[in-house]
């Protein structure tokens, strides 16, 4: 059986012989499922990463955008949503990378991989809505307040805050 080689898996060889020059790629591929607060990039999702890379005397400096479909439950009446992510990046990849702040340069090559999955969940939403409108559910009944009231009783006033009907501010 042969491993598939990830599509964000980049030679750099020529880069590393020429400092100063800089390649433009657009790279596709799924990335594997990323979660984050009930939003999700499913599995099977097409990423699209358009890349520049340039050759520094650091390593490799890596600058682009990348793009992913997600999909969640709206925050307040828990209907299906999605969208795209959108998410521009400017790294460094470095033989040393320190921790959490570049990555590792490979010998001839980069892994995007770490690079693409870390900002995709950075931009993730995480309190999802369907529309900023969104009226939610009712807490006694859960019939979707959107489609009308539901006919239970307004709820009563929390007495915890009581002391602060007396407060007037000037």
């Amino acid at each position: 059986m042969k491993l598939e080689r990830s599509p964000f898996v980049v030679s750099i060889a020529d880069l590393l012989r020429t400092p100063g020059h800089r390649r433009e790629l657009e790279l596709k591929g799924p990335i594997g499922e990323l979660r984050s607060a009930g939003t999700v990039v499913d599995a099977a999702v097409e990423v699209d990463v358009r890349v520049g890379l340039e050759a520094i005397s650091e390593g490799v400096v890596a600058d682009g955008r990348i793009s992913a479909a997600w999909r969640g439950e709206c925050r307040r009446c828990l209907k299906t949503v999605g969208g795209d992510v959108d998410v521009e990046f400017r790294e460094l990849f470095e033989r040393e990378p320190k921790e959490g702040e570049t990555y590792p340069l490979g010998h001839e090559e980069i892994d995007l991989e770490a690079l693409i999955r870390e900002a995709l969940l950075l931009a993730l939403p995480l309190a999802p809505l369907c529309e900023a409108s969104c009226q939610g559910i009712c807490p006694t009944c859960g019939a979707d307040l959107n489609e009308g009231p539901c006919g239970c009783p307004p709820a009563g006033r929390d007495p915890r805050w009581a002391a602060l009907d007396d407060l007037h501010l000037s």
